[in-house]
């Protein structure tokens, strides 16, 4: 009979291309392990790895069957999650992502308000590009992730629940640094700052400033807003950022204007992604209100700040 530990060993050693790592990954002896994964080779009268002194392959008939391994611990864990439900669902361990443009802009309201309403939930958070964040969720690694849309996630069900546009943020100094609202088409693009390659944010900016054709490459870039917005203050450039930053990002920092981006909106669209046979899909929706809920804070602070 195959078990559920030797699928478990198996899918670690998929991940790890190493049977030494996999077993440290599942807390056992090298040998254990291995004896696991012969006695499934032998039990399905196939071999799932090649493996010799160097490395370990995957054979063309052990992928189809990794892949059925990963749907049926996902059922399996689904199962776990749905005897939750007859409990009390907010108090099951939770874990979710959510896209760095968005996470620590987010968590300084959400989190008092989480633990304000369910006090007894446990949520795990964890911060990753939107690639990795997608295919984690599908893989069943996390529950549910908080993106940014327009992003392709196929196969997943997609809740939208905010959305928000981008505002033009440049140094005091600036010959524009006196306008309450800018168009794509009087930002310089030759000045502007922008995310590197791999954050969906710079195609969202691109896109609504109508400059994915134009855009020259830079040799100026970061991985951060917040490093994007020390180069603005440092007189480097100009940059855009989505609303919920500013009030972490500008609003302590004297040197630094802002601008709303005069384009047809929404810019983004924020939503939280799950498998759509998820059964805990009422926690999800929690999550969302509570999310809502932060969001609207945020806005009602950035509309109180330009309206001063």
């Amino acid at each position: 009979m195959i078990s559920i530990k030797q699928l478990k060993y198996a899918l670690a050693v998929q991940k790890t291309l190493h049977f030494k790592k996999a077993a440290e990954l599942c807390n056992v002896s090298p040998s254990a392990l291995s004896t696991a994964l012969n006695e499934l080779e032998a039990q399905l009268n196939m071999k799932i790895f090649e493996r010799d002194t160097k490395r370990v392959l995957i054979t063309p008939s052990g992928r189809r069957i990794l892949e059925k391994a990963t749907q049926v611990l996902l059922d399996i864990e689904d199962m776990q999650a749905l005897a939750t439900l007859y409990e009390d669902p907010l108090t099951a361990p939770m874990d979710i992502g959510i896209i760095p443009t968005i996470a620590p802009f987010l968590l300084p309201q959400f989190l008092p308000l989480l633990k304000e309403r369910h006090p007894q939930m446990n949520l795990q958070v964890k911060e990753e590009r939107s690639h990795v964040v997608i295919e984690q969720v599908r893989q069943g690694e996390l529950d549910a992730a908080i993106i940014a849309l327009p992003y392709s996630c196929p196969g997943l069900l997609t809740l939208e629940f905010w959305h928000e546009d981008f505002y033009w943020v440049a140094h005091k100094n600036n010959s524009r640094a006196d306008l309450r609202e800018i168009s794509g088409e009087d930002i310089d693009e030759n000045e502007l700052l922008l995310l590197q390659e791999g954050h969906c944010l710079k195609d969202h900016i691109l896109d609504a400033c109508h400059l994915a054709q134009k855009i020259s490459a830079r040799g100026l870039s970061a991985i951060s807003l917040n490093t994007l917005i020390q180069m603005v203050a440092g007189g480097l450039g100009t940059t855009l950022v989505p609303e919920m930053a500013l009030p972490q990002l500008i609003s302590q920092n004297p040197n630094l204007v802002s601008a709303h981006l005069k384009e047809p909106g929404p810019h983004r669209s924020i939503a939280f992604i799950t498998r759509p046979n998820y059964p805990r899909f009422q926690c999800v929706e929690a999550l969302r209100d509570i999310a809502v809920d932060a969001f609207k804070t945020i806005h009602d602070s950035v509309e109180g700040s330009h309206r001063g």
